[in-house]
């Protein structure tokens, strides 16, 4: 079967505002030719009960307006659920177009992007240059308290999405604390296109480059920022801190320009091991690199930086990273729904799995604060305070 594969994982959304897979963007493998679910043998299951459940509901139920789509999703969602797996997931025809125009870059949403936290309340990282938010004034490092009425606490990327996102031309209302401060922003909804990469001159001739996320057009974007900062740089900066995750073959490609030869990753699935090897585009085989990464680096970035690291091809700066070490397919259902499953494992080229371990960092060094962070969508801002960004030009300069 020929595929576009994708990784997703991690606990940082660019939410629609951009918002993925439940805050924790799943590993997954896109299909372009999607082959009818029942195509492996398989133990029956007895679906009686389901279909008895069902006739009482739609018999016996006191309200007789019943809305049958709904019935037929839940039911979905319920076979999805029992599996017990965080990353298998059931998309509704609406919640799945979404997903593909995500896929893509394309949204509609207010654009930030945000860390999350099952205990505490999501943190924004930073804001997408022209979206609603940065007009509004929100602010790397604010915290969202509130969404609406709906207290934001412990709420993970889909649930955010869910209640941040919607049609172009709707408001939502933001409250957010800044340095112990209270405050409440209202938006307008926009659709936004976000790169996913972009790239300054950092330091002395340091070619720095953020990955947001490894989306469809990551590959073209990346080379494209190589092409354009290699000449006349003497090391690069690759930073990952903050990426979901994204499509497998973008992740291939990313390694593929700093490394000549080898695999690159591999996965294990019922129908064997699958070995991806590296490429022919090598744009940068020997140029010094640091790669940083932190707790939300997750899936497709942690094999970008995985690799990279066991091929000794480059030192990894930062906190340890998420551990997302599972691929998922997307099953378009005939109504249009998706079926999100957990298809395979994948492990490092030493055979490692980073699963629930994360990477640990060659060089551990934390940030004070996410605010600290440097954005290189706004350059002029500096980067003095970001401690791990310092490190690795330390690193790059011989230091």
């Amino acid at each position: 079967m020929n595929r576009r594969a994708a990784l997703r994982g991690g606990a940082t959304a660019l939410l629609l505002i951009v918002g993925f897979v439940a805050g924790i963007y799943v590993d997954q493998a896109y299909p372009e030719w999607v082959p009818y679910i029942g195509h492996r043998n398989v133990a029956s299951v007895d679906l009686s009960p389901v279909q008895e459940a069902t006739r009482l509901i739609q018999a016996d139920y006191v309200d007789t307006n019943l809305d049958t789509s709904k019935l037929s999703h839940g039911t979905v969602q319920g076979l999805v659920s029992s599996l017990g797996d965080p990353y298998s997931a059931y998309f509704d025809p609406e919640q799945y177009k979404k997903l593909l125009q995500n896929y893509q870059g394309r949204y509609t949403g207010i654009g930030i992007y945000l860390s999350f936290s099952s205990t505490n309340y999501p943190v924004i990282t930073g804001t997408v240059p022209g979206s609603p938010a940065a007009t509004a004034g929100l602010q790397a490092g604010d915290q969202i308290v509130k969404v609406g009425d709906k207290d934001a606490k412990g709420i993970t990327g889909d649930q955010a999405t869910a209640l941040i996102q919607g049609p172009e031309g709707t408001k939502v209302t933001l409250t957010i604390s800044r340095a112990g401060e209270i405050k409440t922003f209202t938006m307008t909804r926009a659709e936004i296109q976000v790169p996913t990469v972009r790239s300054a001159m950092v330091g002395n001739r340091i070619l720095y480059v953020r990955i947001y996320q490894f989306g469809s057009l990551t590959s073209t974007e990346f080379a494209a920022a190589l092409k354009s900062g290699l000449p006349g740089s003497v090391g690069v900066v690759l930073d990952l801190r903050g990426d979901p995750g994204g499509f497998v073959s973008a992740a291939d490609d990313v390694i593929t320009q700093f490394v000549s030869s080898g695999e690159t990753f591999e996965t294990h699935g019922r129908n064997g091991i699958d070995r991806h090897q590296v490429g022919s585009n090598h744009a940068a085989p020997s140029e010094p690199l640091v790669v940083l990464v932190d707790a939300s680096s997750a899936s497709a970035s942690e094999i970008v930086a995985g690799s990279l690291q066991v091929h000794q091809r480059a030192r990894l700066v930062g906190t340890k990273t998420f551990g997302k070490g599972s691929v998922q397919q997307d099953f378009k259902l005939k109504d249009g729904s998706d079926l999100h499953l957990t298809v395979e494992r994948w492990y490092l080229p030493n055979g490692q799995t980073i699963d629930k371990k994360g990477l640990t960092p060659d060089v551990v060094v934390t940030l004070a604060s996410p605010a600290d962070e440097y954005d290189v969508a706004q350059p002029s801002l500096g980067y003095g305070k970001d401690t791990q960004l310092n490190a690795a030009l330390g690193l790059l300069s011989g230091g």
